[in-house]
């Protein structure tokens, strides 16, 4: 994990969900949508390997409302003893109509019992390396989400009304209960994904605020033209009269450099505007001094 640079427990709190997969319900075969994802239960009525176009292990899974084909094209013998005959199966992919009907091709599948609880909440989908499962980076995660210290520790009435508690904002995103809108999610249109964009927006803020301050205490040469220097002379062989927004520029940055502490500026504008021109004068305020 220190490679996606989860090290902490905040940073683990903090490793947001690309996406969701719905977990929390058990959709009938009869009623799966082509092209949907979706999660049925039923039990292994058979299960082969088949030579057709290619080795293909071929399950048949039952359930009250009619029969779904799972087929997978690349597996290991294990997976085929997993899903024998009579063996209960949550699955869960994308079903399609093929050939021989309804049919889920590499969904995801796990044995259960007839008592084996849904999940409470959807299921989140992390970004992780290939060598990292998504089972145990969604039990890390857990845990650090569990440990991190999320006190609020700003002042009261900063946070804008309506927002959730940083803690309570996190423990949705990861946590999202099953009637949560996954458009909202995925769009980060949430209430829970505005607080913590109001975190991020105050964090830097308050950097930028600080980097002020400490260049604030900084020492530079003061920077002054001289009467009859190279800044007037330069003005004067200009073949054209500068514009007032130019005007304007050029004495406060005139004004910055003559000041104690570095200039810290930023000189903007559309190609062809004059700012190198702007930039000239600056440049024979520094040689001058």
């Amino acid at each position: 994990m220190e490679k996606l640079g989860l090290l902490r427990d905040i940073d683990l709190a903090l490793h947001l969900p690309l996406r969701y997969e719905d977990e929390t319900r058990i959709t009938p075969i009869a009623a799966l949508r082509e092209g949907e994802p979706a999660q049925v239960e039923g039990v292994v009525t058979d299960c082969q390997v088949e030579m057709r176009s290619r080795r293909q292990l071929l399950v048949k899974v039952q359930d009250d409302s009619g029969s779904l084909l799972l087929r997978f094209l690349h597996f290991y013998p294990a997976q085929q003893k997993q899903m024998s005959a009579a063996t209960r199966l949550r699955v869960r992919g994308e079903a399609r109509v093929g050939f021989f009907g309804r049919e889920m091709v590499h969904p995801v599948v796990k044995p259960v019992d007839d008592d084996t609880p849904l999940a409470a909440s959807l299921t989140p989908v992390y970004p992780a390396s290939a060598q990292l499962p998504q089972a145990y980076l969604r039990k890390a995660v857990a845990s650090g989400l569990a440990r991190a210290d999320l006190r609020e520790i700003l002042p009261a009435g900063v946070v804008p009304q309506g927002l959730p508690a940083l803690k309570d904002a996190l423990t949705y995103l990861h946590h999202p209960p099953p009637s949560a809108s996954q458009a909202a999610l995925h769009e980060h249109n949430h209430p829970a994904w505005h607080r913590l964009k109001f975190e991020e927006l105050l964090a830097q803020q308050l950097s930028q605020l600080q980097a002020q301050r400490e260049r604030a205490l900084l020492v530079a040469p003061a920077l002054q033209g001289r009467p009859g220097g190279l800044h007037e002379q330069l003005l004067a062989a200009l073949p054209f009269q500068l514009t007032g927004a130019q005007q304007r520029v050029a004495e406060e940055i005139a004004q910055d450099l003559a000041r104690p502490q570095p200039m810290h500026r930023l000189l903007q504008g559309d190609v062809g505007s004059g700012k190198t021109v702007v930039a000239a004068l600056a440049a024979a305020v520094a040689i001058d001094a």
